[in-house]
């Protein structure tokens, strides 16, 4: 994370005695990344965290790699699906993938999360495309809403409730490794620089401590090992009376993003809005075009000799493609050039802005789709650059 913060009731000094009303001990938890190097947040529970009632059965929660799709780009029409699954996590269905990392659609039809989640595999970033709601962690409460990136360091427990109303369509990535601020727009302390297309004033932590004390019977899912392991523990996961540290979720909004813009197309590292091991996440924003008198606004065909990219298309009209609809994927595969369809060059000439919403995935190793994936592809999409 970018910054330092706390909520709640800590001690002066960490790792020293911190009492409840009744005299007993908080029970510390120290959170931290990396081992003891990394990024970290100290917790003060009201219960010990390791105070397990039960361990159910494993059941598996992984995605397979469609290797036989082969060499194409490749055109995934979700556009259409309504829901995915009845629940958050049976909804969760992962579209690509590698070694890295996982991107998939998450449209669950409860909107009520009646048990908690806890990605022991990865950190995740989920694009809010469509709903509103809340995401409840021991970080405290978190106010999200459509159009906003949503960070969740591994091992956080939550559990997300959404608004009944409206349409609900969440983009899900699921991170390797720890996924952060980009590290050419920070200081040496960690500060995002002047320059930055974001600054700390835009991220969001959690608003507000939620402290349940009460003891009962509380399922939190874990997923290690591509396995769901389901854990019930005595008390609730939200029984905590504060925290401070680097480490924690927040939201980061679409609309927060300023563009790069200059007098000649600038290329997508000018987008970029988080880094990982293996990728890095780009925001497409509405911008004004480039304004040297030859511009020409449409990019230009591009071979990416070792990434493959994904565009996810949230709002507006993509003037460089023909036939993509809100929420379609494009992947264009290392190996293949790729550009925009025909006659959408000489009609982007003179364009003054675009008001398009997109959020683009870089990886740095070949990204396949997966199994759940060949059930969306447009067959029809490698061979419509035809003259």
């Amino acid at each position: 994370m970018a910054y330092y913060f706390k909520l709640g009731n800590i001690p002066p000094k960490r790792h020293t005695q911190f009492r409840q009303p009744d005299g007993s001990l908080y029970k510390e938890e120290l959170v931290s990344s990396k081992g003891f190097s990394g990024i970290y947040s100290n917790l003060y529970h009201i219960h010990n965290p390791n105070n397990v009632l039960a361990i159910g059965k494993p059941t598996p929660y992984h995605w397979e790699p469609a290797k036989e799709h082969g060499l194409k780009q490749t055109h995934l029409k979700t556009a259409g699906v309504s829901t995915t699954g009845k629940d958050y996590l049976s909804a969760r269905k992962m579209l690509m993938m590698n070694n890295e990392v996982m991107m998939g659609i998450c449209s669950p039809e409860q909107r009520k999360m009646d048990y908690y989640f806890k990605n022991a595999d990865g950190d995740e970033l989920i694009y809010v495309h469509d709903g509103e709601g809340v995401m409840y962690s021991q970080f405290g409460k978190l106010e999200v809403r459509q159009g906003d990136y949503i960070v969740i360091p591994r091992t956080t427990i939550y559990r997300f409730e959404w608004k009944e109303e409206g349409p609900l369509r969440l983009l899900v990535i699921e991170s390797h490794g720890p996924i952060e601020t980009v590290k050419r727009y920070r200081n040496e302390l960690g500060q995002l620089l002047e320059h930055s297309p974001y600054c700390e004033r835009d991220i969001r932590p959690p608003g507000e401590l939620v402290t349940e004390a009460e003891k009962g019977e509380y399922l939190v899912q874990i997923k290690k090992g591509g396995m769901l392991h389901p854990y019930t523990y005595g008390h609730s996961p939200l029984d905590i009376v504060g925290w401070d540290g680097f480490l924690y979720p927040y939201a980061l909004s679409i609309h927060d993003f300023e563009p790069i813009t200059g007098r000649i197309h600038q290329p997508p590292p000018v987008h970029q809005t988080f880094q990982a091991w293996g990728f890095v996440i780009c925001s497409f924003v509405p911008r004004l075009f480039d304004y040297h008198p030859l511009a020409i606004p449409a990019p230009y065909n591009h071979s990416n000799i070792d990434s493959d990219e994904v565009l996810y298309y949230a709002e507006g009209e993509f003037m460089s493609r023909k036939g993509i609809d809100r929420g379609s994927f494009t992947i264009h595969m290392g190996g293949l050039p790729h550009g925009p369809h025909p006659g959408t060059v000489e009609k982007s000439i003179g364009a003054k802005e675009t008001h398009e919403l997109a959020v683009m995935l870089d990886t740095f190793k070949p990204l396949f789709v997966t199994t759940q994936g060949l059930d969306f592809v447009d067959p029809d999409y490698p061979m419509s650059w035809k003259e």
